[in-house]
């Protein structure tokens, strides 16, 4: 269920109600065609889009539009600073703040090589994850403006995929992962005691945890950023 707040003005008062869409909510575009509930409601909770309440409409229904960049603005400021206000997510047990982090030897899908043993100096950004893994899924596009974020910095990212390179190849053709790719980690999953996906860890320069996390919360992509920026 999706709470979504709508507010609005009259000449006398202002109001605020908020109200519950599920996929029984009738979802319009602006030319009048019903919306899919599944489309809708991923299109909401990327930057680009939001919903209002139709207002000329006789039964409840809604209006899903693209915002302009001033609008678009405001929603990434109040959905940032409602991140900032959560706790923070929820720590791997897997990797504790402050530890050591045991750098492997690594080579990606496109034969990038890494030894973070021996080439300090970077930020390194890991996530544990699989092809079928929903929740893996959902996060790329937002773990892809990291990696263009961060892209001029000494901040690597790799993605360690328990999946064979073959599948891995298939699968970035239609949904392009910005982070190095590693095939087969499964091993490598093990050895570090991953056992949920999608985990995250954030290595500072010093080699030591900075951050870690499980799964998908709603500020986890805001705590990776934050840590980066305060690692580098």
């Amino acid at each position: 269920t999706l709470i979504i707040l709508l507010g609005y003005c009259t000449a006398f008062s202002q109001q605020t109600r908020s109200i519950k869409l599920d996929q029984n909510s009738i979802v319009k575009d602006l030319q009048g065609n019903v919306i899919h509930y599944n489309i809708w409601q991923n299109l909401v909770q990327t930057d680009e889009f939001d919903i209002k309440l139709n207002r000329d409409a006789t039964a409840e229904e809604f209006i899903i539009y693209r915002l302009n960049d001033g609008e678009k603005a405001v929603k990434i400021e109040r959905k940032r600073a409602r991140m900032a206000s959560m706790p923070e997510p929820v720590e791997s047990t897997s990797f504790k703040k402050g530890s050591k982090f045991r750098f492997d030897k690594l080579s990606d899908i496109n034969g990038n090589k890494f030894d973070f043993k021996k080439d300090t100096g970077s930020v390194v950004v890991y996530n544990f994850w699989f092809i079928n893994c929903p929740p893996c899924k959902k996060e790329i596009p937002d773990l892809n403006q990291l990696a263009i974020k961060y892209e001029d910095k000494n901040v690597r990212f790799v993605g360690i995929a328990l999946d064979d390179e073959y599948s891995l190849r298939k699968f970035l053709k239609i949904s392009p992962f910005l982070y190095n790719i590693i095939a087969d980690g499964r091993y490598l999953a093990q050895k570090h005691a991953v056992k949920s996906y999608p985990t995250h860890v954030v290595v500072g320069k010093d080699g030591l945890v900075k951050f870690s996390t499980v799964g998908l919360a709603f500020n986890t992509v805001y705590w990776i950023d934050k840590v980066i920026a305060e690692s580098l």
